[in-house]
């Protein structure tokens, strides 16, 4: 009985974690939509903008499976969301997909993977899609609009997008690996100056000085005050803007010296165009590059891992720069870490409560090989159907955990109480295994049959749901042959003579 227990739980531990049952966090819940968004260079205009946004959207109706499109170029309205004009995003809703054309099979992914490759015709953008409500977790998750990220922490933005380029080249080869790209957190023009002290001090002019012209012509300052009532407004005089909007017009910047003389900008700064910030993404006070992905076509957990040996045998930091894989795939580590505590409490809780039942930790024991076998037949569904482990999938087993002790319950006591007759152990186990049948099938029957539809069904919303079923329904399916052919042979091996037993009826 040991070794039939070692068995089911290696062949358990092989089809989890030996690449044959794909894991995830949670289900993808199918919203009947899709969101995507776009991404351009940072220096992009409204007009180019709303060009981009324009052909996207055109993209998106001209495929039979949609319904309709609506798009927005740079932030929402409500203004909660900053973003640039080199952000577009999209609400694109589907028919049902009994409308669906045949090629797609009524496969979203396929659909999805159909559109990116029309999109990619848009030079220059990087394309995600995710689903409107999932987006908003998922941004609450990653800090970004994307399911998955590897996040790459340090001080220096250059040294960042090297590294965070170096990471890209390393997961494109990968199967699985979709939507990749960085968000570049330089590309925007600024003008540098730079102040020669030396040729500042020549001419008896203090840096801060310069500043203060260069504030006055470009930014502007506060001269004044101008009161409406109980309203005051600052009364700001700069530049006009064809003296300010050009490189050449702020290098002629004068300043006045203590000598009355007349020195112009370009006299006292080096001044050059540089690449600078666009935007500066910030977690823990640390500044961070996002590098963006999503999964499509395989298991999250063995691609991300995969991932994840990749990067790390490819890319090296420099000291104080460190990588971190946010998203869908550190909650699942978290909910896989918890899986391990909850699971062998639950097993403990039930060990002591069927020792308490019988007073004896020998049919605890039998009842946990019971429970042993029935997860290995919820592991076999979830194989058979290609369904990922998850979340639901695991508390799945815990609910299958509970079904497999009662059946295991109902045997064991009756056969229990026909030794206690008189009965011989071979021949107890033998007449309970016949008589115990029609209770233990009408009780796996209930649940098997009420979970059978959820099991089965492919509807929009049914994606968190048939994990869930499907462990249950191939467990206990499992069960039943368990608690019929097996169990009695594991009791005739484990019963003796001196074994104690009810009192008679």
């Amino acid at each position: 009985m040991i070794a039939v227990a070692v068995a089911a739980v290696c062949c358990s531990l092989y089809l989890l974690y030996g690449g044959v049952i794909g894991s995830e966090f949670l289900p993808h819940l199918d919203e009947g939509s899709i969101w995507a968004f776009g991404t351009a260079a940072p220096s992009i205009g409204p007009a180019e903008g709303t060009r981009v946004m324009d052909r996207a959207r055109i993209i998106f109706a001209s495929f039979p499976e949609v319904k309709q499109v609506i798009s927005r170029v740079g932030r929402p309205d409500d203004g909660k969301d900053p973003a640039g004009f080199d952000s577009t995003e999209y609400f694109v809703d589907l028919k049902p997909k009994e409308q669906w054309r045949p090629a797609f099979h009524e496969d979203k992914d396929e659909l999805i993977a159909a559109m990116d490759r029309r999109l990619e015709k848009i030079p220059g953008v990087l394309w995600h899609f995710t689903q409107p409500i999932a987006d908003e977790m998922e941004e609450a998750e990653t800090g970004v609009k994307t399911p998955l990220a590897v996040k790459i922490y340090g001080d220096d933005l250059k040294i960042l997008e090297e590294k965070g380029a170096e990471v890209v080249r390393a997961m494109r080869p990968l199967r699985g690996i979709d939507d990749l790209g960085m968000l570049r957190v330089t590309g925007q023009p600024n003008l540098n100056l730079t102040v020669d002290r030396d040729a500042a001090a020549r001419f008896q002019i203090n840096v801060a000085d310069v500043q203060d012209a260069i504030q006055t012509a470009v930014g502007g300052n506060a001269v004044s005050e101008v009161l409406q009532g109980e309203q005051r407004y600052d009364l700001v005089a700069r530049y006009l803007p064809r003296y300010r909007d050009t490189q050449e017009g702020i290098e002629k910047i004068r300043l006045l010296s203590p000598s009355s003389e007349r020195v112009s900008l370009a006299q006292l700064c080096t001044i050059r165009m540089a690449d600078g910030a666009s935007t500066l993404y910030r977690e823990a006070n640390r500044r961070y590059i996002p590098v963006l992905y999503s999964v499509r076509g395989r298991d999250l957990g063995s691609t991300v891992e995969e991932a994840i040996y990749k990067v790390t045998q490819q890319v090296h930091l420099p000291p104080g720069y460190t990588f971190e894989w946010a998203g869908e795939y550190e909650s699942q580590k978290r909910s896989e870490a918890r899986l391990m505590i909850i699971v062998p409490l639950t097993i403990f809780f039930i060990f002591l409560i069927i020792y308490g039942a019988f007073g004896s930790a020998k049919w605890a024991c039998l009842h946990l090989v019971n429970v042993a076998v029935a997860r290995v037949g919820g592991l076999l569904a979830l194989y058979v159907t290609g369904t990922y482990f998850s979340v639901s999938s695991g508390v799945g087993f815990l609910a299958l955990f509970g079904a497999s002790v009662q059946t295991g319950l109902i045997m064991v006591d009756y056969i229990n109480q026909l030794r206690a007759r008189g009965y011989s152990i071979e021949n107890a186990a033998i007449e309970g295994a016949v008589r115990r049948l029609r209770p233990i099938m009408m009780t796996m029957l209930v649940a098997t049959l009420g979970l059978l539809p959820a099991a089965l069904s492919h509807a929009i919303g049914s994606d968190s749901q048939r994990p869930f079923a499907i462990v249950i329904v191939g467990g206990l399916i499992v069960d039943l042959i368990m608690s019929t052919f097996l169990l009695p042979t594991f009791y005739v091996w484990w019963a003796r003579p001196t074994d104690r037993l009810p009192s008679p009826e």
